[in-house]
C-alpha cells in the first residue's frame, strides 16, 4: 500500500516561483496568461462595485455567486482582513458572444470557472489552507441557476470578483498594472480572478 502524503500547512511565507510557474502551466490550459502575487492591501472594495451588480446585470438576485447571495462590502473588508498574500489571475479572450447568451459564451465561463477553481485545488494541497478563489466570469455551472432553491454545485460556489464588490479597475491601478478595455464586440480583452491565498 502506497504511503500517504502529509500536507504541511503554510503559515505566512508567501508563495514560491516554482509554484506560481507550476499554477501558470496548468491555468495556460483555462485561459490564463499570467498569475500575480500581490499584498491583499492592494485590492479596493467599493460600494459602487455591487452598484453596478444591482442596476447593470441581469443576474442580480438570480444567481447563488452574485448579490444579493454574495457579501457585501464591510464583510468584504472583514474577510480581507484574515489574508496578506493573493494572486491575481489574468486571462485574455477574444470573444464576440460577449453580450449574448449562446453555448460557445456559456462554455468559455464553465472554462474559466473550473479552471479557478482547480487552481485553488492545487493551492490547497500544497499547504495553502486558506486558498478561497474569486472567479473571473459570472457562474455558468448550470443552464439557468437554481437560485434561490439549493445550488446544484455547492463545492464549486464562488463569488465573481465583481460581486465581492472589489473594484478592479482600482486594483489594477494600485498594482500598477492597466488593462485594455474592449469597445467592439470582437476584441481581445483581459479578465481577471483572485486567489485570496493566505
Amino acid at each position: 500500500m502506497p504511503e500517504k502524503k502529509v500536507v504541511p500547512f503554510r503559515s505566512s511565507e508567501g508563495i514560491s516561483h516554482s509554484l506560481t510557474q507550476r499554477l501558470l502551466e496548468k491555468g495556460k490550459s483555462y485561459g490564463l496568461t499570467a498569475i500575480l502575487p500581490f499584498n491583499i492591501d492592494k485590492i479596493e472594495v467599493a460600494e459602487w462595485v455591487r452598484l453596478k451588480c444591482h442596476y447593470g446585470c441581469s443576474r442580480f438576485d438570480s444567481n447563488w455567486t452574485c448579490p444579493p447571495a454574495t457579501p457585501g462590502p464591510d464583510k468584504v473588508r472583514a474577510i480581507l482582513d484574515e489574508y496578506e498574500l493573493a494572486l491575481l489571475l489574468v486571462g485574455t479572450k477574444s470573444c464576440s458572444d460577449f453580450y449574448l447568451n449562446n453555448g460557445r459564451k456559456r462554455f468559455n465561463q464553465v472554462r474559466c470557472w473550473k479552471g479557478t477553481i482547480s487552481l485553488e485545488r492545487m493551492l490547497f494541497l500544497e499547504g495553502y489552507y486558506k486558498a478561497f478563489s474569486l472567479v473571473g466570469e459570472c457562474c455558468a455551472l448550470c443552464k439557468e441557476c437554481a437560485y434561490p432553491e439549493t445550488c446544484r454545485f455547492p463545492q464549486e460556489k464562488r463569488p465573481s470578483v465583481e460581486s465581492f464588490s472589489i473594484d478592479v479597475i482600482g486594483t489594477l491601478k494600485n498594482l500598477g498594472k492597466t488593462s485594455k478595455i474592449a469597445t467592439q464586440t470582437g476584441d481581445t480583452y483581459n479578465y481577471f480572478g483572485i486567489i485570496l491565498l493566505e
